[in-house]
Parts: C-alpha cells; sequence; structure tokens
C-alpha cells in the first residue's frame, strides 16, 4: 500500500517537474525579440536567438518583431506653397529598436502603425507644405523624401521605432485639377508647335528663294557662256566660209547651192512655183551654175 502511495507521488512530482521545467524556458527566433515582464512589470529584452529560462508561471514572455515593417500610408491632400493642392501617396519602412519602449508608449504593431500614420500625414503636411508642386513633382523629390524621413524618424524614436524609410509613390494635382494643367499643356505645346512650323516655312521659303535667285543666276550665266561659244562658233564658221571662197569662188557657191536643195526640197511633199531659168535652179542647168552662153564663150 505504502509503494503504491509512493509511487503516486513520485508520477505527482514528475509531472510537476515536467510542466515547471516547460514553464522555466522558451525560445527566440532570429526575427524576433522577447520582453519579459513579471507581475506586469517588465523584467528584461532578450535579442539574440536561442533557448532562454524564466521564472515559471510569474515570467510572461512577449514577442516583437525585429524585422523591417511596412507602413502603408492611404493618399492625402496636401497644399504646397504655391496654394497648389496636391493628391501626395506615400509609404514608410520601420523597425522596432527599444522593445522596453515600445511596450510601455505603444504595446503594439497595429497601434504603433496607427500612430505613425497620424505623425507621417503631419510630416507631408509640413515639409511640404514649405515647397512649390514643380519642386514635389521633379526638382527636389529625393530631398523631400530625406527630410520628411528625419523628421518622423525623430518623432517615433520616442516610441523606440526607428524609421528606415520614407518613400513619395505618387505626387499629382486633383483629377479637377489635372484636367485643366493638361489642357493648358497641350495648349502650349500647340503654340510651340505652331511657331516651330512657322520658323520652318520661313526658312524653307529662304532656302527655296535662295536656291532660285542661284539658279538664275546660274543659267543667266550658261546662257552667257553658250551665246558666247556660239558667238564665237559663228565667227569660226564665217571665217572658215570666206576663207573657203577665197580659195575657190565657183566651188563654194557649188557647195552653198547644195546644202540649200538639201534643206529646201525634203520629202515632205515640198513645192516651189518657180520660173525654169531662175537663179536657184542654176546648177540644174549647167554644172558651173552659169547661163550656157557664158559657158560656151568662157573656152
Amino acid at each position: 500500500m505504502k509503494t503504491g502511495i509512493a509511487g503516486i507521488v513520485a508520477l505527482v512530482v514528475l509531472v510537476a517537474a515536467i510542466v515547471v521545467g516547460y514553464s522555466s524556458i522558451f525560445t527566440v527566433s532570429q526575427t524576433e525579440q522577447v520582453l519579459l515582464v513579471r507581475l506586469g512589470e517588465p523584467v528584461r529584452v532578450v535579442t539574440e536567438p536561442g533557448l532562454n529560462f524564466k521564472a515559471p508561471f510569474v515570467d510572461t514572455v512577449i514577442s516583437i518583431d525585429k524585422r523591417i515593417l511596412d507602413l502603408e500610408n492611404p493618399s492625402q491632400e496636401v497644399i504646397a506653397s504655391d496654394q497648389k493642392r496636391l493628391v501626395v501617396d506615400a509609404f514608410a519602412r520601420y523597425r522596432i529598436k527599444n522593445a522596453l519602449r515600445f511596450y510601455q508608449s505603444i504595446g503594439s504593431v497595429p497601434a504603433a502603425n496607427i500612430q505613425l500614420t497620424t505623425l507621417l500625414n503631419a510630416a507631408l503636411r509640413r515639409v511640404l507644405g514649405e515647397v512649390t508642386f514643380i519642386e514635389v513633382v521633379r526638382d527636389q523629390r529625393e530631398a523631400l523624401m530625406t527630410k520628411i524621413r528625419d523628421q518622423l524618424d525623430r518623432e517615433a524614436g520616442g516610441y523606440g521605432i526607428s524609421v528606415v524609410d520614407v518613400r513619395i509613390r505618387r505626387a499629382d494635382l486633383p483629377e479637377q485639377n489635372s484636367q485643366a494643367v493638361y489642357q493648358r499643356m497641350q495648349t502650349e505645346r500647340q503654340r510651340e508647335a505652331a511657331e516651330f512650323r512657322a520658323q520652318g516655312g520661313q526658312k524653307a521659303q529662304e532656302i527655296r528663294s535662295k536656291a532660285d535667285r542661284e539658279a538664275t543666276v546660274i543659267i543667266a550665266e550658261a546662257n552667257s557662256t553658250a551665246e558666247q561659244v556660239r558667238g564665237e562658233g559663228d565667227g569660226e564658221r564665217n571665217r572658215l566660209f570666206a576663207e573657203a571662197y577665197g580659195k575657190d569662188a565657183d566651188f563654194f557657191a557649188f557647195y552653198r547651192s547644195m546644202t540649200a536643195y538639201e534643206n529646201g526640197l525634203k520629202s515632205s511633199d515640198t513645192r516651189f512655183l518657180l520660173r525654169p531659168d531662175s537663179d536657184f535652179f542654176k546648177f540644174f542647168g549647167n554644172s558651173s551654175g552659169k547661163p550656157p552662153e557664158t559657158a560656151a564663150a568662157k573656152p
């Protein structure tokens, strides 16, 4: 009987030891940090991964993510320094650097997201309200994002949070303003296109006029040269004719008459009404081109 009671007691002690031992150990993974809370009061923070011990049934283990977390901020309307309204879509990335302060000030990641959203919107309005629309959209976007991140990091430091990055995903005018801006841009581009076309037309007209003037000058010079060459050729021809006439007047007269026959009596039904004794046919009656009595008297 005593042996049975002793066995039961030993079994109870063993089970109690197992429960106590199981309650006194906990594991920390690589992606988290653990805060030990004893009766509502923080005791210590464990950041190294591995197996750790705690007081059983007294200490509470609170796991806090130590990875970089994303904060998606809904689109906000901001007024720039030039009084233009902007719809800004931004997001942030942060990590929990002080688990104890984070637990004491906020307590959970959802609560941290709500608080950081408020701080981010305030930083956006402060920073973007000091610059113009063009500086936000094009000129100083990178510098503005850095400035917003620094301000948000300073304010989030009181909650044990470190802001890693802030990015402006989109910064546009509201829909009704965008249409007016696009219309104005389109009108401006059309005006510039018309101006470029006018300048191109003027340039083309200048080139065309210059080409016409040069063509006229070239044609005039060519005609002048042609007339000069033609005059020289006619003079040379007349010189040759005169020289030939001086050497043999009869042959020259015969050659000129044969040329006149060739040019005048073509196969195009040319008709002449001339007297038989016309001077034009003088070589038809006599090969010397002289009247018969003159040719007979000459020998």
